[in-house]
């Protein structure tokens, strides 16, 4: 038997290079305390600042999961505020082209009611001036329409074509 057999100690396996260096250190740790007794006494001590050690970090991580969730929240908010920014925007364009087309209609038809009129079918000029002018421009412009307003185009385009007179016969 030789002397390391005797000694105790643990066999060096030669074949694992991290196995052997943690086996030096730890004794060389276990010769510098002088024993096993005075090198747990060493990690009995050392055994409280590595469980407040270990309380900060898992503080640490709830907090910066805390922070992650937060930052999330604030992300998910952009991201909505800036999708009803583009609703809000789309929304306004939408309706600005009905006020557009609206007036642009309603124009055309006074127009057309005027030049109606100018040429002795005051009937056509009434259809084009009257209660249709106003359910054009509410249909447009309010985007509404009500059952009210068609029949009161219906009525001016019955009386309208009712009080129409035949041409005369030469």
């Amino acid at each position: 038997m030789n002397n390391e057999e005797s000694s105790g100690a643990l066999p060096i396996p030669p074949d694992d290079p991290l196995v052997s260096a943690g086996l030096e250190i730890a004794l060389k740790w276990g010769a510098a305390l002088g024993g096993p007794e005075k090198l747990k006494i060493a990690f009995a001590a050392l055994e409280p600042q590595l469980k407040r050690e270990h309380e900060i970090r898992l503080k640490q991580l709830d907090m910066q999961r805390v922070a992650a969730a937060r930052a999330a929240e604030i992300a998910e908010a952009a991201a909505e505020r800036e999708a009803r920014l583009a609703r809000e925007k789309r929304q306004h364009a939408l309706w600005m082209t009905g006020l557009y087309v609206g007036a642009v209609i309603s124009v055309a038809m006074v127009g057309a009611g005027v030049y109606a009129a100018k040429d002795d079918m005051w009937w056509l000029a009434i259809m084009l001036c009257g209660p249709s002018l106003i359910a054009m421009g509410k249909l447009y412009v309010l985007r509404r329409s009500d059952a009210a307003d068609m029949q009161a185009v219906s009525r001016a385009a019955t009386n309208a074509a009712g009080q129409q007179q035949p041409p005369p016969v030469a």
